[in-house]
């Protein structure tokens, strides 16, 4: 199992082969629009990896500005846009606490599996970090404009069961003002095979483990979902 940075920096196309299994009953794109409808908004993707959210916000929305620190990521991301002939997107790599997009000019900020990042790697000072974070995404809003924020709350786990190394980092999202919720968004995979083979890439040989036990073609997921209006 490769670590996340390795995963990001050099097999994107494994990553993509993952994503492409999850969420099979589509309740991100419903639950985000739950929050704030997104037809016709100007978004920022902060963290946009391959391009998990910014394929379907990009047929929705009236412009949408990705970035992500990974060139690697970002170069699957644009051959998924290209393939959807998408107009009204950029794409640029860049750290999603110092993006090159406007000030105050984004209706919705989001960023999926990934602020997380900012705590994970931030070290002793990960609240600076997050804070950071925090700051550049209330630089792109306009006024009234929502921050959304999607976290692994549980792979493998039918109800919120999140990975305990995030549970301060989401405290402390609650306390900046953010409110949350949770929605599944299991895996399905092909076959058994492939579900063993891409759980244990990605999550670890415990994943794997479970995968084996229950002889499942279907994981199951819960996504924290954290937004606040600035």
């Amino acid at each position: 199992m490769p670590t996340e940075k390795v995963v990001y920096s050099s097999h994107a196309d494994q990553y993509e082969l993952l994503i492409l299994r999850e969420d099979y009953q589509n309740n991100i794109p419903n639950e985000i629009n739950r929050i704030i409808p997104v037809e016709g908004l100007n978004i920022v993707d902060l963290g946009a990896g391959t391009g998990r959210l910014t394929r379907f916000l990009a047929d929705k929305t009236k412009r949408l500005a990705a970035c992500d620190a990974s060139h690697h990521m970002l170069t699957q991301a644009k051959e998924v846009l290209k393939l959807k002939k998408t107009s009204n997107t950029v794409l640029s790599v860049a750290d999603m606490r110092c993006t090159p997009f406007a000030s105050h000019s984004a209706d919705l900020v989001i960023a999926g599996w990934s602020f997380c990042y900012l705590a994970v790697w931030g070290g002793d000072s990960w609240h600076r970090e997050v804070d950071k974070g925090l700051a550049e995404a209330r630089r792109l809003l306009k006024p009234g404009g929502v921050m959304i924020v999607l976290e692994n709350y549980g792979t493998g786990y039918e109800s919120p069961n999140p990975p305990p190394h995030l549970n301060e980092y989401f405290e402390y999202l609650k306390q900046n003002g953010f409110s949350s919720s949770w929605f599944r968004t299991d895996f399905l995979f092909s076959s058994f095979e492939e579900a063993l083979g891409l759980s244990g890439f990605f999550f670890g040989e415990e994943y794997a483990a479970k995968v084996r036990k229950n002889h499942w073609t279907i994981l199951p997921e819960c996504t924290g979902m954290f937004w606040l209006r600035m």
